[in-house]
């Protein structure tokens, strides 16, 4: 392990990586870790089922999820089945009409298209009823997910490592990891070239990192490739949305992905429709790529804008009735449902409480639900317990969706906070979440060789976040506030470190700003990265917390 810097063994070995062979597998610029595709339960069958399907002509179509991970998928398994078959199309279903995954209507609609063979991807595990609804009019059915599956999952070729008599060893993997796996199979039974396979590793990036799983083994793996494949600007169509958006191919990193690409893509599904994202990301044709791309954009930014008008009426929302709650269930008048995510994730971060936002749907009585939560609850086993009350419901510990009747919202609303309350009798600090520090770090020791050393933990995300640093006893000088309401603020800090280390707090720089003035002694947490601008590159410190 000779070359390594010291300071990120030390970080691996307090994540727990201490095998050697484990560390430079982590550590690979090409790393191997990966597993036999047909390790997973029915994946062979699904294969040769599918394949056996495109022997006889059959139309196939490929029904997925309006978020980044559904339309990667489908766009993976349209560009891979393309080699195979021209008797094959999609479906995505509406967020607002529809709702999340198969539905009836739906598969009357494939039906009516001719379809004979239904392959869902993110989606399908616990629609048992739909899948034999289906069944009933002569439509075979393989459904790939990775989903919590219930007591009645789908009574057909069920491919999902979630499955608890699953032997695959890694069952993390994203929507779009699992159709790659069935991509995978179709390949070798197929005896197609395996480019067929990198030239998708994209889409499999692209999933994980959005869809929030863990950056650890197979996906890390499956990650780091894609993020190679990205910066090689293959895809016309991403290669247009990242260029348009601001961005270098060749610099993309897992960061540009999560708060930049990924959003795009959601946005379609959020605002309007989510097979423009499929389009953009299959098409080679550049004036409907253009056509795409500039509709992408526009939607996410009316999504931003809507976005911030409803995270302002739940704040009031809370502030008028929600005060004491220890879970906050909000049910705000005309919010756009395609938001109601995403409003949901910032109130919790913003108060650091379990939330919730119903919105109608359908004007019937009805009401969809979409949760977030603290990483110290898990919101899914919360909602299991009052499963009762839903008509529809999934989702995994830090997110859930539901459908209910609205005559049931108070009795939920009440069951939740009793549940939070008799957790936080048995746990006093159940909402203290402080932040995660790798190493304290004498000042001096942060260089440009570190900033570069720790690039190679990359990629960042769920179970591999970005080492943080602390270095205690630093005084702030040459401070200056910046952005519309003073946000922001750099400074200089100096003591232990013996030289002035350029500092930058994003958006909380307010509440620090008695103490940055005043020139108190400061421990900052934050990373070591490096700015660049007009061809030059500067060391600088990306503060996430002070303390004092």
């Amino acid at each position: 392990m000779n070359g390594i810097h010291p300071i990120i063994l030390e970080i691996l070995r307090n994540r727990g990586i201490t095998d050697e062979n484990e560390l430079m597998e982590f550590l690979a610029v090409k790393p191997s870790l990966t597993y036999d595709p047909f390790l997973l339960k029915n994946l062979e069958a699904g294969v040769d089922f599918l394949l056996s399907a495109i022997n006889q002509g059959k139309r196939i179509c490929i029904y997925g999820d309006y978020d980044a991970d559904g339309v990667t998928s489908v766009s993976l398994l349209m560009q891979v089945l393309s080699q195979l078959t021209t008797n094959l199309t999609y479906y995505i279903p509406s967020r607002f009409d529809e709702g999340y995954g198969l539905n009836q209507d739906a598969i009357d609609q494939i039906k009516n298209d001719g379809g004979e063979l239904i392959v869902t991807v993110d989606c399908g595990s616990v629609s048992y009823d739909e899948v034999e609804y289906g069944k009933g009019m002569g439509i075979d059915f393989i459904v790939t997910d990775h989903h919590n599956i219930n007591d009645r999952p789908a009574d057909c070729i069920l491919i999902n490592p979630k499955q608890v008599d699953c032997s695959y060893p890694f069952k993390q993997l994203a929507g779009c990891g699992v159709a790659f796996k069935l991509a995978q199979g179709i390949q070798r039974k197929a005896k197609l070239p395996k480019s067929v396979l990198t030239e998708v590793l994209d889409l499999v990036a692209i999933a994980t990192i959005g869809d929030i799983v863990p950056l650890v083994d197979e996906n890390r793996t499956l990650t780091k490739y894609g993020l190679d494949v990205i910066r090689a600007g293959k895809r016309p169509g991403l290669r247009k949305l990242i260029h348009d958006v601001g961005l270098t191919s060749d610099k993309i990193k897992s960061e540009n992905i999560a708060y930049i690409i990924v959003p795009h893509l959601n946005a379609a599904g959020r605002m309007m429709d989510a097979r423009i994202g499929v389009e953009l990301l299959i098409s080679k044709d550049e004036s409907a790529i253009a056509l795409h791309t500039a509709e992408m954009i526009k939607n996410n930014k009316e999504r931003k804008r809507i976005q911030e008008e409803a995270f302002q009426k739940c704040k009031e929302l809370i502030t008028e009735k929600l005060t004491e709650d220890l879970f906050y269930v909000i049910d705000p008048d005309g919010i756009h449902e395609g938001i109601a995510g995403i409003v949901a994730g910032k109130i919790k971060e913003e108060y650091g409480r379990p939330t919730i936002i119903v919105t109608e749907s359908g004007g019937d009585g009805f009401l969809k639900g979409t949760g977030r939560s603290i990483s110290s609850l898990n919101l899914y086993d919360l909602l299991k317990k009052n499963e009762s009350l839903f008509l529809k419901f999934g989702g995994h510990s830090g997110a859930c969706g539901f459908l209910m009747q609205s005559g049931h919202l108070p009795t939920l609303r009440e069951a939740l906070n009793h549940e939070v309350q008799m957790i936080l009798q048995e746990n006093e600090n159940l909402f203290d979440e402080e932040l995660s520090v790798d190493v304290d770090i004498d000042g001096r020791q942060i260089d440009m060789r570190l900033a570069l050393e720790l690039e190679k933990l990359a990629p960042f995300g769920c179970e591999n976040e970005r080492p943080l640093f602390r270095v205690k006893g630093i005084q702030p000088s040459k401070v200056s506030f910046m952005g519309s309401e003073k946000q922001h603020v750099r400074f200089s800090g100096t003591g232990a470190v013996g030289r002035g280390l350029p500092c930058i707090l994003f958006q909380s720089a307010q509440s620090y700003c008695d103490q940055l003035l005043a020139g108190t002694l400061l421990d900052l947490v934050g990373y070591p990265d490096i700015n660049e601008w007009n061809g030059e590159s500067k060391i600088q410190f990306v503060l996430k917390g002070i303390t004092y």
